[in-house]
Parts: C-alpha cells; sequence; structure tokens
C-alpha cells in the first residue's frame, strides 16, 4: 500500500525550458557518432562556432489520434507533472490513499474518476498507463504491480532501493515488453541538456571526470513538525533518516544521462553533522542509517572519475553537476553563485539555451521546479508510448543511476570500503 507522506514543495507560475525531441535525439546520436569514435581513438576535436552552438529545436506534434489515457497515483509531487497540458494525454483516473490528495488530482486534472488505491486504480482496463508518484520505498513494488497489469509506467525517483527489486524489475520489464520510465528531474535540466548535446558532438573531447551533487538540506522543523516532510499526522514517513545517496539519481544522472557510461566500482564515506542529530544519532530510525552525509567516488566502465555528493544538513540547495573534458569543460550555475560556463573554445556558448521550443505550445509558458523539468518528462513519456520506443531515461537507464547509489550506501556502512556495482542492463544480444 502506498505510504502517506509530505512530498516535496514545488512552485508552479508561467515559464519553462525544454526537452530533446525524440526525432531531434536520435539524429543527434548518430550525427555524434563519428565524433565519439575520434574520442575514443585519441584524437582531438575541432569544432567550428557553428558546432558549438546550441540549437533551442522546434517542437514536432505526434499522431492527434493517438491518446494515453493515464491514471496518476500520489497527489503530491504526481499533481505537478502537468499531463493535462499534453495534447496526446487524458488524464483518465487518479488515487492516493488520502482523501484530500485524491481530490487535489481530481480538481488539478479535471478528472472525475478516483480510486483509493492503486491496488485498485491498476485493475481499470481502460488505462494504457500508470504514472506512479508515491513514497520512494514503495516505487518497486507500485511499477511492478502495474505493469504486470499490462500498463506502461512512469515513476518517481529513485527507482529502487535494493539491488533485488533491481533485479525483479528488469525481469518484470523483459517479460513483459512494456515500458518504464523514471522522472528523473536534473535528466532535463537546460544546462543536462546542453551538456549532452556537446557530447554527442565530441566537443569535449574525452570527458574525463564528472562532479555531481544534490544538497537537500532537512531543517530542524522538518524533522520535528508533526506535518512536515518527515511526519505526517504524527507518523513517520518514509522521508525519515532516509540515506542521502539512496536517493543519488539527481546526481548520477548528470553522468549516466550525459554519456551513457556505467558506475562499476564505489567508495563512500557517510557523516553526521551535527553529531547529535535526532533521527539520525545511533542509526534510530528505520533504515538503521547514521549519515546525512554521504560522498562517493567512482569508477566508470569506460575508465573515467565521478564524484557524487549528497547532503541533507547545511544551507546550501542544489542539483547540479561540472563536466570536465579534454577539449571543454561546462559548469552548472549554483545557488552559491556560480555562473553557467563553457570553459574551452573562444567560440564557446555563454548561456545554456531556452528549449521551450522543442515542448508543445500548451507547454511553453509552464515553469515548474527542479530546472523547470516537469513538463518535458511528461511530454517524453506520452511521446514514446504513441511512437512505440524505449523512453530517454528507460528502465536500464533508470537502474544505471539508482544502482550506484544503493551500493555506495552498503560502501558508507563498511567504513568506504569499494564495492563492485552490478550491471542491470540487457543481455548482449
Amino acid at each position: 500500500m502506498m505510504t502517506p507522506d509530505s512530498e516535496q514543495k514545488a512552485t508552479v507560475s508561467a515559464e519553462t525550458d525544454s526537452t530533446d525531441h525524440p526525432s531531434r535525439r536520435h539524429f543527434l546520436e548518430k550525427a555524434g557518432a563519428a565524433a565519439l569514435v575520434a574520442v575514443a581513438a585519441g584524437s582531438a576535436t575541432s569544432l567550428t562556432a557553428d558546432e558549438l552552438a546550441l540549437d533551442p529545436g522546434s517542437y514536432e506534434p505526434l499522431d492527434p489520434d493517438k491518446k494515453v489515457r493515464l491514471g496518476v497515483v500520489g497527489g503530491g509531487f504526481g499533481s505537478r507533472m502537468f499531463w493535462n497540458l499534453e495534447p496526446n494525454c487524458v488524464v483518465h483516473a487518479v488515487s492516493d490513499l488520502r482523501t484530500d490528495r485524491r481530490d487535489h488530482l481530481m480538481n488539478v486534472y479535471e478528472c472525475d474518476r478516483s480510486y483509493e488505491s492503486l491496488e485498485k486504480l491498476i485493475l481499470d482496463d481502460q488505462l494504457d498507463a500508470v504514472a506512479v508518484f508515491t513514497g520512494v520505498p514503495d516505487h518497486a513494488d507500485h511499477v511492478m504491480a502495474a505493469m504486470n497489469r499490462g500498463k506502461h509506467v512512469i515513476s518517481a525517483v529513485t527507482a529502487c532501493t535494493t539491488l533485488e527489486d533491481a533485479a525483479r524489475m528488469k525481469e518484470v520489464k523483459e517479460s513483459t515488453g512494456l515500458k518504464y520510465m523514471m522522472a528523473e528531474t536534473s535528466y532535463y535540466r537546460p544546462e543536462a541538456i546542453a551538456a549532452r548535446e556537446l557530447f554527442r558532438r565530441g566537443a569535449f573531447g574525452e570527458l574525463f571526470y564528472t562532479e555531481a551533487e544534490y544538497f537537500h538540506p532537512h531543517t530542524e522543523s522538518e524533522r520535528s513538525s508533526p506535518d512536515s516532510y518527515w511526519y505526517y499526522k504524527g507518523q513517520q514517513t518514509w522521508r525519515h533518516g532516509f540515506p542521502p545517496l539512496l536517493y543519488c539519481t539527481h546526481a548520477t544522472s548528470f553522468l549516466v544521462g550525459t554519456t551513457g557510461e556505467r558506475i562499476t566500482d564505489v567508495s563512500c564515506i557517510g557523516m553526521l553533522s551535527p553529531p547529535d542529530i535526532p533521527g539520525y544519532a545511533g542509526g534510530q530510525n528505520q533504515y538503521k542509517n547514521p549519515f546525512n552525509s554521504q560522498i562517493a567516488l567512482c569508477n566508470t566502465d569506460r575508465g573515467h572519475a565521478c564524484r557524487v555528493h549528497s547532503i541533507w544538513t547545511g544551507t546550501e540547495s542544489a542539483e547540479r553537476a561540472q563536466w570536465f573534458g579534454t577539449d571543454l569543460s561546462l559548469y552548472m550555475p549554483g545557488s552559491g553563485g556560480q555562473p553557467f560556463k563553457v570553459s574551452g573554445p573562444e567560440a564557446a556558448p555563454g548561456s545554456a539555451p531556452d528549449y521551450r521550443k522543442r515542448l508543445p505550445p500548451s507547454m511553453h509558458n509552464v515553469k515548474t521546479s527542479h530546472g523547470n523539468s516537469h513538463t518535458h518528462l511528461a511530454h517524453e513519456f506520452i511521446s514514446a508510448i504513441v511512437e512505440d520506443r524505449e523512453p530517454t531515461v528507460n528502465l536500464y537507464e533508470a537502474l544505471a543511476m539508482t544502482v550506484p547509489g544503493i551500493v555506495a550506501n552498503e560502501s558508507s556502512k563498511r567504513g568506504g570500503e569499494q564495492l563492485k556495482v552490478p550491471s542491470f542492463d540487457p543481455a548482449p544480444g
């Protein structure tokens, strides 16, 4: 059953950025292949100003007669995805254990059908797909339940919290042939889109090191208030004491989502600062987790390194990365005042493009939290179903982003011991 909790707050107003449109994305992958071969062979890239220019793109409509009937589960974050503005999506039904959230979902999506639980919603044979925005520890079970009922699924991050569930999700995905997408917001931040497209053109040369961080301080009021992230009506939610790197994908996606490489080894140290925080001290929580900060150093299957840092303390809030290449480096802006910067050729762009033109016009003037990524995620998931293709952050990409955090959390319990990260990619051939 879904665990009620207080989801992360988000602001909604006018403005947005964009997403990779499928046909454009596939073109870029092919166009960048030759450059990537040259990089792998060790040859230097020499791109012109035109080749470095980042194209904001344009919207390419889908077949207007193809509609995806969606069920939305989870009235917190699930109410902020703007499914009703996606031209090829119809919100057919909604669900939440809490009556107030069910009513909120019905109002937001102008939907008159609701169910008391996910388990009841997935029995609706008229649904094509389900959006799972429940508590993180429930994601794997809820995703698999929906897929076993014949539904395509998008879920909030992370995909799962154990290696066993990762293996089970892969088995269900491959046995059903249905589509799964993880709604990883960092994948569609404009700077991440820019990094991905520069990489596909070979602009970085060899992208040998990435630094990625997710800072989300849990203040004393959040930890103690009876209606905060950690509590609902006095009861602990899944967020109470949750290990930072079990929620790693806002950081790991900056590497995996840019280059496609896989993290193969990880060593992680954990810290508790200050050392007497209730809910962490002595691991007095449902996860037996004593850390509110975890820092991991990773190796990849291409012989590269990545530092991943996730903290629940301090004052800094950030989801950002820095990509270091032999020919070009890219720095995301941060709440500390860091600017967007491309360090390299004189012709390097000075800001991330506005990619809003790649979205349906109905989504052009929508602003969301998480770098204006929510509409991009909604459009990509629906587009993948309509076009019968795998979504960008499909199950294999999602697990490549999620599993390193599971292993890193175990490494922190062992004092930073370097551990192997298992692969859940499809079998060769």
